[in-house]
Order: structure tokens, then sequence, then C-alpha cells
């Protein structure tokens, strides 16, 4: 009987032991850490890893403290300019104090999302449907410091809000699709109407460069075609003097007397009585040339023969 109650004793040791060794040892996974009690005060943190607890007395709850990305529902809110639309926003939260994530908040995940759904209907209840749909970003960034002042309590950290959904009633959406439509016809006329300004522009523009050609055409025409008659003038008016010039030196080398000058007189005014002019201009030095006239009479008629012409 007492070797029964011996046996019985190591039996039970022997499982205590194990026992102990099982609840002693402990493995924290990476991402997460293990916060240590001892008769439920808080004690260590535990780094992932390989790590062991007094048994029985200590105890370890694992943490997660990686990023966690958490949606919450879908909720109706309340814009500024009194439109009801459907919200749903992501919160990106991550531990950064487990001492306070476990010993200052009930259940910091729960207080999490609850902060989340007051501060979404906060946020969208300050600004207008428009905005809503203008300022996503800005509306992210009013989330995610309103719930910080709260979550630094708990060593909650918010890393970013994401708004996912602004659905707004079925007459708003009509509303807006007929806006959208009446802006795209709006920015299509505009852009036909410069278009067509533009076609102007540059059909004016074409006209105008047109007409400068033409009048610098014309221009260079005309400046060419009196060069030319500069030219024919200034050849015509050497050519005359030289002709001049060259008459001039011929009756100088013949020594004329005023006999031939009168007879070339009288053959210029026979030769004007010979034109088609109804109009015959007499010199005024007509009494000069009746005098050479009858001195030519006196010569003619002292040659033999001459009386019979």
């Amino acid at each position: 009987m007492t070797i029964h109650i011996i046996e019985l004793v190591v039996a039970v040791l022997i499982l205590l032991v194990i026992a102990a060794l099982v609840r002693g040892v402990r493995i924290v996974q990476q991402g997460f850490v293990g916060v240590v009690t001892r008769f439920g005060e808080y004690k260590d943190v535990k780094n992932p890893g390989l790590t062991f607890i007094v048994p029985f007395i200590e105890q370890m709850r694992i943490v997660d403290v990686r990023e966690m990305p958490r949606t919450g529902d879908r909720q109706q809110v309340i814009t500024r300019d009194n439109v009801a639309v459907i919200v749903n926003a992501t919160i990106f939260s991550q531990v950064v104090d487990v001492r306070l994530a476990l010993f200052s908040n009930s259940d910091y995940i729960v207080s999490t999302d609850n902060l989340a759904r007051t501060s979404v209907r906060a946020v969208f209840g300050s600004i207008t449907l428009d905005e809503a749909f203008s300022q996503r970003e800005r509306i992210g960034t009013l989330l995610q410091t309103q719930m910080e002042e709260a979550t630094d309590k708990w060593g909650v950290r918010i890393n970013r809000v994401e708004v996912l959904e602004i659905t707004p009633p079925e007459q708003i959406l009509q509303a807006m699709a007929l806006q959208k439509q009446a802006d795209q016809e709006k920015r299509a006329r505009i852009l036909e109407s410069e278009g067509q300004q533009q076609s102007a522009v540059n059909v004016a523009d074409g006209q105008r460069q047109a007409a400068i050609k033409e009048a610098e055409g014309a221009q260079q025409s005309a400046i060419l075609r009196a060069e030319g008659q500069r030219q024919a003038q200034i050849l015509e008016a050497q050519g005359r003097a030289q002709a001049i010039a060259s008459i001039y030196s011929a009756i100088k080398e013949q020594n004329p007397d005023p006999t031939l000058v009168a007879i070339l007189q009288l053959d210029t005014l026979a030769k004007f009585a010979d034109s088609p002019n109804t109009k015959l201009i007499i010199p005024a030095e007509s009494s000069a040339l009746l005098g050479a006239a009858q001195a030519i009479k006196s010569v003619m008629e002292g040659v033999p023969g001459a009386s019979d012409m």
C-alpha cells in the first residue's frame, strides 16, 4: 500500500513538472510581443523568440504590434449642408506601447473602432457634400488628427485613415449626373467656340499675310519699273547728249556760215508744216528767219540758172 502511494506521488510530481515546463516555456512569433504579469501585475515585455516565465506565478499575454487595417461599418452621416450620405473608412492603427494598450483601456481594439465612428460623424458634419467629394485626403488627415488625441493615451498610433466610400442619396446622384452632363456640354460648346475663334484668327492672319506679301510685291514691282524708267531716261539723255555732241562737233568742224544756219532753220520749219498738227508754232525769231530767207534769195539770184528754178 505504501509503495502504491509513493508511486502515485511520483507520478503526480512528474505530471506537475511536465505541466510546469509546458507553462513556463513560450514562443513569441515575429510581429508580436509577450506581456508578462506576475500575480496580475505588469512585470516585463518579451520580444519575439523563445522565452521562459515562472509557471503558475507569471502569465504572458501575446499582443500584435503590426499595423492593423480595420474597415469600419458603413454608417450614415449628415454633412454641414444637411445631406445624408453613407460613409465607410479604413483605419490603419498600430500598438506602440503595449503597457498602455493593455492596462489603460479595457479593449483598445473596440475603443479604436468606436472612436473611428464618432470621428467620422464629427468630421463629415463640419464639411459640405462638395468638399467631401473633392477633399478626401484632407478628410483623412482630419480623422487621423482627431483620433490621435485619444489613441495616444491608449498606446495606439493612427498611421493613416482612408475614406473608401461616400454614397449620397439617389436624388443627389441624379442631380450630380445632370450637372456633370451640363458641364460636359458647356465644355464642348466652349471648345467648339474656341476652335471657331482660332480658325477665324488663322484665316484673318493668312489674309493679312497675303495682303502684306501682295503689297510688298506691288511695291517691289513699282520700284523695279521706276528704276527701269529712270535707267531708260538716263540712257536716252546720254544718247541725246552724245548725238548733240556729235552733231555739234560735225557742224563745228565744217565752220558753218549764217547762210547755212538759215537753210537749216527753214528746213526745220518745213518739217513742222508737214506734220499732222493743226497748230503751227512760229518762233519768236521770225524776223531773223525772214532776213535769212532774203539773204538766201540774194545768194540764189547770183547763181546762174537759179532764177529758172
